[in-house]
């Protein structure tokens, strides 16, 4: 194998893995055999059920990703009980659902905490492990067809996931080669986090998007299996799915 080859990831750490995409991201990456370790704020039920059918590849917490912390003591966890993180799926992120001069300075800083400074943080912490192990390895950002389109109502949240963006193609740059570094952008689920726009701006992008029909989980799940697992040069990319409706 070339020195320049990065293997397939064996132990991804998730982030925001208990519902949604990150939830259907966890599930998809342990059928498909890999180990896989979780957290968000809340554990869910569905995220129960996968602990207790996959009680050997998966490890699993409530931890706030705002909670540097935590964050660390999660990591050492999944060291010791899964082996080495070589991946990391940085998914978990807030929404917003108020325009920008309606919204709390208070209510910017937490969106811009949990959804850009807080992921680098824990990228960071990751990575140094990595390297201190002498490891190739992945990062994934999920990010959001928001950070190249304006939507009225995000304009803190769209800021966070450009942030995110940007700094997938300098990790790429920084990182050598390495540790592979890639974004997938999706547009807009039929979700939680989309709801806020409300059923009008929802059927309106539904109606300009050319596959008529919003995103799902099950669009972005083999690009994450792509970008995790198969022998890619992919690096510094942005990776949109939202059937082309940002064209």
């Amino acid at each position: 194998m070339s020195d320049t080859v990065v293997p397939p990831a064996s132990v991804v750490l998730v982030s925001g893995g208990s519902r949604g995409l990150g939830l259907a991201i966890v599930t998809d990456l342990l059928a498909a055999g890999l180990k896989v370790a979780a957290f968000a704020r809340t554990v869910t039920p569905e995220l129960t059920v996968l602990g207790e059918k996959y009680p050997e590849h998966l490890h699993y917490g409530s931890v706030d990703v705002n909670d540097a912390a935590a964050g660390q003591a999660f990591v050492r966890e999944v060291e010791t009980t899964l082996g080495p993180i070589d991946a990391l799926v940085n998914n978990a992120a807030i929404g917003q659902d108020s325009l920008h001069v309606h919204t709390s300075a208070e209510h910017l800083a937490e969106i811009i905490q949990t959804n850009l400074t807080s992921p680098l943080i824990l990228t960071r912490f990751v990575l140094r492990r990595m390297l201190a192990k002498g490891l190739k390895g992945r990062i994934v950002n999920i990010t959001s067809i928001c950070a190249q389109r304006g939507y009225p109502g995000l304009v803190a949240y769209s800021a966070t996931k450009g942030g995110m963006d940007a700094a997938t193609r300098s990790l790429a740059r920084e990182l050598g080669g390495r540790i592979l570094a890639n974004a997938i952008a999706p547009g807009f689920f039929a979700s939680e986090m989309s709801a806020v726009l409300g059923q009008t701006q929802l059927d309106q992008i539904t109606r300009r998007t050319p596959t008529g029909r919003l995103t799902e989980p099950e669009d972005v799940l083999p690009l994450v299996r792509l970008l995790l697992l198969d022998n890619t040069n992919l690096n510094g990319q942005v990776l949109v799915v939202d059937g082309a409706a940002s064209i």
